[in-house]
């Protein structure tokens, strides 16, 4: 290996201790007062490369001391060039994609450069950024930062990157997952053309191989471990059960004493503050993490805990990335992720620092397409566990598959039949013959339905419609109602308007057309209006409206009795 320190050849496999790597006593002296003796594999071959120079590119599942193979080496850099920052400069830039990723690796080179002199500024969203403008005016050596705040601060000139030493692109992939692919290449136009450059990442997508051809030159590429495998001292399990009876499993889970502290993830922030509140409700210590929640009360969620004061933690995939609590026992899985990566990402926040852990994933018949694509992705078979009492049996009984298998070799007929789908009926007229096949027939009910709307008192648009709906056989002529030509009857009578009658006649059918007779009390009334001592006035209305009937003589007075005598008596 050209370019490495003489002790590097022959040796690189074999350190079993940080003094074999040559670091600067007092990070030697952090390191062991934090506990920490032997390197990890991936910080055993990162770190002599990156104390040579060296670009790297780094490939390591999470959980195995990623933050240490790089954070140590530019403390040691940093420490034996002695050299002062200008203002708004920075000599190392560490990119996150999350707040809480940025936040635990600035704790990590608080912690590891404890006994160094060494300046630091951390910046990310979502907070007020005064204080992070203060403590950039005189300059740091090491930034650590999310892509937007950074960029919102060198577009206002706080922050320049011209003299920068040092550029570290932590969890470059979930970089490319969250869209801040076009903020990268934003940053790294500015950085300076002579620089040393670190990208590290759990998988490697083509997207991130273009990447790190274009940024790193020369690099080294160490990988301890293959693309997407899970961590070996996890233990991983799969409960089947309904979507409905998922929380009741949950809490069942959750009344072993042997979960000591859990992280359940869920797909949304709404399902995660659900959860959150129906756990609380039962009376478990718990809070929620989400992307919603703001700067404040999620570093009071996650302090709460790290210290144990929280049993349950609910988080989305947010928290999957960089989220370090060594008392972490079990992950749970409330929903199965659709994307495999993460499903490796959230099981590596258990068995972190060489201990044990248990990741139990609940799956409902919706999701076994997903647990099929995370098998395929870890490269091994989930051990299904019905031993609790909320067992699916349907749930159990549907194929894992994602999606239809491609064949391998010649296809036997290109009319093949495709796969039947579980509980997808085919259609009834594509699997009858044609002799079984017969034209649909109307309803009684529906046969019974339309005359009304046919009948002569209908509107001529809805008698049209009506008319067209009905099959053939089932059209007639519409006869009228009895109640409607008595009702035409009565519109058409003498005594009405000329233009009802008018309007009524026109609307009659042919057949029901007759002749209105006048009512004889009608006939009666119009004679006593007539008679002789009725008023003149009233005698020429009346006449021209009476028909020509018979009329009564005059009634003479009625004599009252005993009253006077004829004058024939008298006499």
């Amino acid at each position: 290996m050209a370019g490495d320190p003489p002790f590097l050849k022959g040796y690189l496999f074999l350190m079993t201790d940080f003094a074999a790597l040559n670091l600067l006593s007092p990070i030697l002296s952090a390191l062991h007062h934090a506990g920490y003796t032997q390197p990890t594999p991936i910080q055993a071959q990162a770190i002599p490369h990156l104390q040579s120079g060296r670009d790297l590119l780094g490939i390591a599942q999470t959980g195995t001391g990623k933050t240490a193979a790089f954070a140590l080496p530019i403390l040691d850099r940093l420490g034996r060039r002695q050299a002062r920052s200008r203002p708004g400069h920075a000599r190392a830039l560490i990119l996150a994609p999350t707040r809480e990723l940025a936040s635990q690796i600035d704790a990590s080179f608080a912690a590891y450069g404890a006994r160094m002199q060494l300046s630091r500024a951390l910046v990310f969203g979502g907070v007020n950024q005064h204080s992070q403008v203060r403590a950039m005016v005189r300059g740091v050596d090491l930034l650590v930062a999310t892509p937007g705040r950074l960029l919102d601060l060198m577009g206002q000139g706080v922050i320049s990157l011209e003299r920068l030493e040092v550029f570290v692109l932590d969890e470059a992939d979930r970089m490319l997952d969250m869209g801040f692919i076009h903020d990268i290449h934003k940053v790294i136009a500015k950085l300076p053309p002579t620089r040393q450059t670190l990208l590290f990442s759990a998988t490697m997508p083509k997207e991130i191989a273009s990447l790190a051809e274009s940024l790193l030159q020369n690099p080294v590429r160490v990988e301890v471990a293959p693309t997407s495998t899970t961590v070996d001292r996890v233990e991983q399990k799969v409960y089947l059960v309904e979507k409905g009876h998922k929380i009741l499993l949950l809490k069942d889970v959750l009344q072993n004493q042997t979960v000591r502290q859990a992280l359940v993830f869920t797909r949304t922030k709404h399902g995660a503050d659900r959860l959150a509140d129906t756990l609380g409700a039962a009376g478990v210590e718990v809070s929620a993490i989400h992307g919603n929640k703001s700067q404040n009360a999620r570093e009071a969620a996650l302090n709460g805990f790290r210290n144990g004061r929280l049993r349950v933690l609910v988080a989305t995939d947010i928290a999957a990335r960089g989220l370090d609590v060594p008392g972490v026992s079990h992950v749970i899985n409330f929903d199965l992720p659709n994307e495999p990566e993460s499903y490796v990402h959230r099981i590596g926040r258990t068995a972190r620092a060489g201990r044990d852990g248990m990741a139990i994933s609940f799956c409902d018949t919706s999701e076994r397409g997903f647990l099929r694509d995370i098998e395929r992705t870890i490269r091994c078979s989930v051990r299904i566990d019905a031993e609790h009492p909320y067992h699916s049996g349907a749930a159990e009984a549907l194929p894992a598959k994602s999606g239809p298998t491609p064949t391998k070799g010649k296809a036997k007929s290109k009319t093949a039949k495709p796969p039947a789908t579980v509980g997808a009926a085919e259609p009834v007229t594509c699997s009858l013959p044609t002799a079984t096949r017969r034209t649909p027939q109307p309803k009684p009910q529906e046969v019974q339905t339309k005359p009304p709307l046919a009948g002569p008192d209908a509107p001529a648009t809805r008698r049209q419609q009506a008319s067209s709906s009905f099959p053939a056989a089932t059209r007639h002529t519409p006869q009228p109602k009895p109640q409607a030509v008595q009702a035409k009857a009565r519109l058409a009578a003498p005594d009405a308007s000329a233009v009802r009658r008018q309007q009524a006649s026109s609307s009659l059918p042919t057949a029901t057309r007759h002749i209105p007779q006048p009512k004889p009390q009608a006939v009666q009334t119009k004679a006593r209006l007539a008679g002789p001592d009725a008023p003149a006035t009233r005698r020429q209305q009346a006449s021209p409206t009476l028909l020509a009937a018979p009329l009564r003589p005059a009634r003479l007075p009625r004599q009252r009795k005993g009253g006077a005598k004829p004058l024939t008596a008298q006499k």
